[in-house]
C-alpha cells in the first residue's frame, strides 16, 4: 500500500487520527478537511428532549460529532444514563458511546443508514407500535431513517446538535495541493463530504474526477459515479479499517 498518496478530506481531528493510522502502514496522507463542524444553539424545547430521554425507548446516533455532543448535554443533566437501547450506523460512533458505557447496536458490514435499517435488534425494538426513537445528528440530515421508522410504526424525534460547512480555502487550493503532494487518491467519508469536494474542485473537477475515490457507502459512491468520478472504491464503511481493507484490495498505483 505504500505507492497510495492520499487526500483526506474528513474534519480536521478525525483526519488527524486517520492519517496515523495510515502513517502507520508506511500511506503518505495529506489533510484537507472539507468538513467544519459547528455546534448549534440548544434551544429550551431541544433541551427537554434530554430531560426527557428515559421516554424514548430508542435512541439512534448518526455520526461521532452527534456522540459527542449529545453525550455532552446527557452528562449535564442525567447522573447516569437512563435504560434504553442504543444504536449507531457505524462502529466509529459506537466506540464513542461504547466507551462512555452504554451498549450499542450498529451494523458491522457497513456504516449508513440502510444497513442500519435492516438491524435486527432494531426491528425487534421497534415491534410495539409507537415505540419511541430519538435521532442524534446534524442539521438537515437525510430523511430515510425517519421516514423508514416512521412507516414501522415509531414515534420519531429529531435532535440537531451541529452543522457541516466548507470551510474557506483559496481558489485552486484542491488542485495545487493535488500536484504539490502527487496526490494519487482522495478520501471522503459522507456524502455531504463529496458534495464539497465537488464544491471546492469548480473547474478543476475532470482533473480531481480522474483520481481514485474512496467512499463510505454505495449511496454517496452513487453520488460520486453520478457526477462523473473515474473510479470509485466503495470501502463499505467509514472508519480506518474499512478504508485499509479497501486499499489492499485495490490496485496499487503506479509511482
Amino acid at each position: 500500500m505504500t505507492a497510495w498518496r492520499l487526500l483526506l478530506t474528513r474534519p480536521a481531528q478525525e483526519s488527524a487520527a486517520l492519517a496515523t493510522v495510515l502513517k502507520n502502514v508506511g500511506v503518505y496522507s495529506s489533510s484537507l478537511p472539507l468538513l467544519k463542524i459547528e455546534p448549534l444553539t440548544i434551544t429550551g424545547a431541544q433541551r427537554s428532549m434530554i430531560f426527557d430521554l428515559d421516554l424514548y425507548a430508542v435512541v439512534i446516533v448518526v455520526s461521532k460529532p452527534a456522540a459527542r455532543m449529545g453525550l455532552a448535554l446527557i452528562d449535564e443533566i442525567w447522573p447516569q444514563p437512563p435504560v434504553q437501547q442504543w444504536f449507531s450506523v457505524g462502529a466509529a460512533t459506537a466506540q464513542i458511546l461504547e466507551d462512555y458505557g452504554l451498549s450499542v447496536a450498529y451494523p458491522v458490514d457497513a456504516d449508513d443508514s440502510e444497513a442500519l435499517l435492516e438491524l435486527l435488534p432494531l426491528r425487534d425494538a421497534l415491534a410495539r407500535p409507537g415505540t419511541r426513537v430519538l435521532i442524534l445528528r446534524g442539521e438537515g440530515g437525510r430523511e430515510l431513517l425517519a421516514e423508514r421508522l416512521r412507516a414501522l410504526g415509531a414515534n420519531v424525534d429529531y435532535l440537531p446538535l451541529y452543522r457541516r460547512t466548507l470551510p474557506h480555502y483559496p481558489a485552486l487550493e484542491l488542485p495545487h495541493r493535488i500536484e504539490a503532494e502527487r496526490l494519487n487518491g482522495v478520501v471522503v467519508s459522507s456524502g455531504q463530504g463529496f458534495e464539497h469536494l465537488f464544491e471546492l474542485a469548480g473547474a478543476a473537477w475532470p482533473e480531481v474526477a480522474r483520481l481514485p475515490l474512496f467512499v463510505p457507502s454505495p449511496r454517496v459512491a452513487e453520488l460520486a459515479t453520478a457526477a462523473g468520478a473515474q473510479t470509485v472504491v466503495d470501502c463499505r464503511g467509514a472508519n480506518a479499517a474499512a478504508l485499509l481493507a479497501a486499499l489492499r484490495a485495490h490496485p496499487e498505483p503506479a509511482l
